[in-house]
């Protein structure tokens, strides 16, 4: 391992815990409340109306409900669209709580994410497996056509499409593996994978995200940077489950494996 790659995972680790402990980071969410499962706009524990019109939410509160929008106090009639990061710009609070509005195949639903969480005040660390070269191995990038839809369990158990854009290809172990993976515009590909260990030694899958590919297709498939996914720390989040063919039949000893 060369100081170089070491140094930037120990980066990447120090980077991970910081965001996995932030204030409204996934230790923070502490709930998920659909709409469709209050049609008469009240939510647990949330002051306030609460109602999906198809286009959005719309948010209705008194001075006395104590919600803040835009961190300034609120009251009246407002619609909210999904809030792009909700760790860090949810546009309503209550105390400090944040509701972040969100949308799954068009249903609206609030999460709300709390630092006085007790999951924050409960978490010791992650566990993960020291830097190991060998993990790090080249990868090419096929795109679909098209982008292709399969239908997933997620953590909530519910089902839901997930986007896939195109297949990773790599070798480990002298076999040559693919993983479907999703990508946003030109960016990063994200692939949700379980593999021998998982539910053993590891949690029951993990995410990857592999650089953006070159003209060529060409990556660094890193395994050392395997993560949890966001329901290893919160059975609150809505994680995708791997998509079919995204279970390895090696067993992956690398990067994050389960809580400490």
């Amino acid at each position: 391992m060369t100081t170089d790659a070491a140094d930037e995972w120990k980066q990447w680790r120090r980077k991970r815990e910081e965001s996995v402990t932030a204030p409204y980071g996934p230790l923070a969410l502490t709930a998920t409340h659909w709409l469709e499962d209050h049609p008469e706009g009240r939510l647990p524990d949330i002051p306030g109306s609460w109602v999906a019109d198809g286009q959005g939410v719309v948010l209705t509160a008194t001075e006395a409900d104590g919600l803040r929008v835009d961190r300034r106090p609120f009251h009246g009639e407002i619609r909210l669209v999904a809030d792009g990061d909700p760790e860090a710009a949810a546009r309503v609070s209550h105390g400090e709580r944040r509701l972040a509005v969100l949308v799954r195949e068009g249903v609206w639903g609030v999460w709300v994410l709390d630092p006085g969480a007790d999951a924050r005040r409960a978490f010791r660390g992650i566990e993960a497996t020291a830097y190991d070269p060998g993990w790090a191995v080249p990868g090419g990038f096929t795109a679909y056509d098209a982008q292709r839809t399969v239908r997933v369990g997620n953590a909530d158990g519910r089902a839901r499409g997930f986007a896939l854009a195109g297949e990773l290809s790599f070798t480990l172990g002298g076999v040559g593996r693919t993983l479907k993976v999703a990508r946003r515009g030109e960016g990063p590909l994200w692939a949700v994978f379980a593999d021998a260990t998982s539910g053993d030694s590891s949690f029951r899958f993990r995410f990857l995200y592999v650089d953006a590919p070159d003209g060529e297709g060409r990556t660094t498939v890193d395994f050392n940077r395997a993560q949890l996914p966001p329901c290893a720390f919160t059975e609150h989040s809505l994680c995708p489950f791997p998509p079919p063919g995204n279970t390895l039949d090696v067993a992956v000893r690398a990067g994050e494996r389960r809580l400490l």
